[in-house]
């Protein structure tokens, strides 16, 4: 997950992405799709409890890097679910793979290594996180996926114990959106003095969530409360940025 907003072209350039992404489907064989989910389900449902990660125990797995390492090969003409399903996968499994290769967003210069030096194969390119998320997974144009794709670190969304799927995409990332914005360690509102302490996420990327009309407005779709969902619709908070928590999400690798 990048940890700077994103310049005023950055639109234009998905858009570019998008329609480049669209041509490569209609030039690949029908039969290339993206690698079967369940062998990264299977791990993930093994080494993640409750969002943390057990990284050690992903090393030790030949299945991760044989999963990891089938990414490489292009999705091709796969539906619109398979390969937003495919792609938060492979952003998942190369967050885990970066931290077990010594990576890590704790610093600044290591933020800068983990999401934007470093590249994966993933679906006939190399390519960064960054890039992944911002020129390929944010113009399928679901905000929800801020709350599925996870870089190793406390204050993202917790990653969770199963792969995401195109059966039941739309019901997890729903999920992950109320886990998230109902989670106090990443959102917390102050009905005594109305004040909504939020993630950074949300100022990241305000203009992914401005289609509900306001930040306030599209959290207001998934807060548990009855009375914080009224007032936030009405974009009755103010707004506070709660600081991003960089440290591991699990049990660090051994060295």
């Amino acid at each position: 997950m990048s940890a700077r907003p994103i310049p005023s072209a950055a639109s234009r350039l998905r858009a570019f992405a998008a329609a480049i992404a669209v041509l490569s489907t209609l030039i690949l064989p029908a039969s290339a799709k993206p690698p079967d989910p369940a062998p990264f389900d299977a791990l993930l449902r093994a080494h993640v409890k409750a969002g943390r990660v057990d990284y050690p125990a992903f090393r030790d797995e030949a299945a991760f890097r044989a999963y990891a390492g089938a990414l490489g090969a292009p999705f091709g003409a796969a539906g619109r679910e398979e390969r937003l399903a495919g792609y938060i996968n492979a952003y998942n499994a190369f967050a885990i793979q970066g931290i077990l290769d010594g990576l890590s967003p704790s610093s600044f210069l290591g933020r800068q290594r983990y999401f934007k030096l470093q590249t994966w194969p993933i679906d006939g390119r190399s390519i960064s996180l960054e890039r992944l998320e911002n020129d390929v997974i944010r113009p399928f144009g679901d905000p929800r996926i801020h709350f599925a794709i996870v870089c190793a670190s406390k204050s993202c969304p917790p990653l969770r114990g199963e792969a995401y799927v195109a059966e039941r995409l739309d019901v997890q990332l729903d999920d992950q959106a109320r886990q998230f914005v109902n989670d106090p360690s990443k959102n917390r509102f102050d009905k005594a003095t109305r004040t909504a302490h939020l993630s950074e996420i949300f100022k990241w990327f305000d203009e992914d969530f401005r289609g509900a009309g306001s930040v306030q407005k599209y959290i207001a779709r998934y807060v548990a409360d009855p009375e914080v969902a009224r007032d936030l619709a009405n974009d009755g908070y103010a707004v506070k940025w709660l600081a991003y928590n960089w440290s591991l999400n699990g049990t660090a690798p051994q060295r």
